[in-house]
């Protein structure tokens, strides 16, 4: 009998020292993670909400500060596209001036050869600089060289720019397209507002000035021209494979004109290029799809919490035994049954054996 009582006395031991790690209740575990749950639900309810005053607020800020009087207007950037002119005469009576300063006639590079024309603007931060990069990048896979089966002219649209400016935009592409014979057959003209205008409208080069980025917006393209100074096609976009690009030249090198292709418009998305901004209908999709989401987030918490609160309370209802109870039942049976707690109830079993032989 004394040996049993002392087996059951450190037995009890071994759980008491069990439970001292483990919480007395199942219930009260729960309870306390419940608890933290809601709180963290709370906290991040509150995250949301202030996330979406932010946004809010920036919206009226932007709103209130964007300029509207003075910068262009999403319908007057919807307007700068090209407007295809095919089989139209530009006028080679036109003068600028080249990369050295030389006033010329646009005449004197028509006459045997056909020739790419790009318009742009030699100080441009994005899109020219694109459009060139995308040309040299198909011109330099095709057979045909610049300044032999046919010369390029590029012609600044800002009456500002120099020949200076000029010439430097030539020597880093004359070496990045990597022949010799584009030295006399590609060139950079500039000149003066009249006569970039007049050109310009007549290749239907649409572009306007917006004097608060002190930018030019503008169309991506290139227009392809023959020997007589014919629109003979357009290509669009700031990549061009070399198949099209030699399609193009060998078609105005046999004085072709090209059919009607579809408008690729620039803006498209009301994507400003100037301000580095979206128009007003994508900026207002943007913030409502941003409210939806902050106010669908905290809905989906609040309701994810009191799904385990539901499944708690049934758990309590029905009177089974949560898995972390079955846990911690399975390590106190394991800590008794192990070699140290076999040990110590041996040990104190000969103690009492001896206590009682005595």
């Amino acid at each position: 009998m004394n040996n049993r009582t002392a087996i059951t006395s450190d037995q009890n031991r071994v759980k008491a020292a069990e439970d001292s790690r483990t919480p007395r209740c199942w219930r009260e575990k729960l309870h306390a993670v419940c608890s933290a749950r809601f709180w963290s639900a709370a906290v991040l309810c509150r995250f949301f909400v202030l996330c979406l005053a932010l946004i809010l607020f920036r919206g009226l800020t932007f709103a209130a500060s964007s300029p509207t009087s003075s910068s262009l207007s999403d319908s007057q950037l919807a307007e700068i596209k090209f407007d295809q002119k095919l089989n139209a005469s530009i006028s080679l009576d036109l003068h600028f001036r080249d990369e050295n300063g030389k006033v010329v006639r646009l005449g004197d590079y028509f006459s045997k050869k056909p020739v790419i024309l790009v318009l742009g603007y030699y100080g441009c931060p994005m899109l020219c600089t694109m459009v060139l990069n995308g040309m040299v990048e198909g011109l330099q896979d095709m057979r045909w060289s610049i300044g032999k089966e046919y010369d390029v002219v590029n012609v600044s649209i800002d009456p500002n720019e120099t020949a200076a400016l000029a010439f430097a935009k030539k020597r880093s592409y004359i070496k990045r397209y990597g022949r010799d014979s584009a030295e006399t057959g590609w060139h950079f003209l500039t000149g003066d507002s009249e006569a970039i205008q007049r050109l310009a409208n007549e290749v239907g080069f649409r572009y306007a000035y917006d004097p608060i980025s002190k930018q030019y917006a503008h169309p991506s393209g290139i227009v392809v021209l023959t020997p007589e100074g014919k629109i003979s096609r357009y290509l669009f976009g700031v990549t061009y494979s070399p198949r099209e690009l030699y399609a193009a030249v060998n078609a105005a090198s046999s004085r072709k004109i090209g059919s009607r292709i579809q408008d690729l418009i620039l803006l498209c998305f009301h994507y400003r290029p100037i301000t580095g901004r979206y128009g007003n209908m994508i900026m207002l999709t943007v913030r409502v799809l941003g409210i939806v989401t902050l106010l669908g987030l905290p809905a989906l918490i609040v309701k994810m919490s009191r799904k385990q609160k539901l499944h708690a309370a049934n758990l309590s209802q029905s009177g089974e035994r949560p898995l972390n109870e079955t846990c911690s039942s399975r390590r106190e049976e394991s800590q008794i049954t192990s070699p140290e707690g076999q040990s110590l109830l041996t040990s104190a079993a000969a103690s009492r054996n001896k206590e009682g032989g005595a």
